[in-house]
């Protein structure tokens, strides 16, 4: 299989087209069908093997294994957007814990309260993060989306 094989069979994962894909990694139009006669130069390649997360060797067929895949949970999300929240729903729980006296209806909030609070944020931020991309238009998208 060649390389140009290989992007063919990531794009069509991905659903992009390889002009899209050229766009978005800044390659001329039509650089990468020309792969097909020419040999690209690394930085090229290593552009492509960022972009879909994989191994330079991926892309040139010395092995089937791939670096990361881009997997998602039950829910849609990457493994980076978990770990984006994670790290938002540790923020807002600092936040919720640092502040003294923290009450609600004129009682000091329990632990179980603010577990029940964090939960309640936890589906409010991956609610909104789903409203947010499925509206980004495909052309400001991070490739993990």
């Amino acid at each position: 299989m060649t390389v140009v094989d290989v992007i063919k069979r990531l794009c069509k994962e991905q659903k992009i087209t390889i002009a899209e894909l050229e766009r978005r990694i800044q390659l001329s139009n039509g650089q990468i069908r020309k792969w097909e006669n020419q040999t690209p130069g690394i930085d090229k390649i290593q552009k492509v093997a960022d972009y879909f997360n994989v191994s330079v060797d991926y892309l040139l067929g010395r092995t089937e294994q791939k670096i990361k895949d881009i997997t998602k949970d039950e829910e849609g999300f990457t493994e980076k957007d978990q770990k984006d929240i994670g790290k938002r729903m540790e923020e807002i729980r600092k936040d919720l814990t640092d502040t003294d006296g923290l009450m609600f209806s004129g009682e000091p909030l329990t632990e179980e309260a603010l577990d029940s609070l964090m939960d309640a944020m936890e589906y409010i931020v991956k609610h909104t993060q789903k409203i947010n991309k499925k509206y980004i238009p495909k052309k400001y998208r991070k490739e993990s989306e």
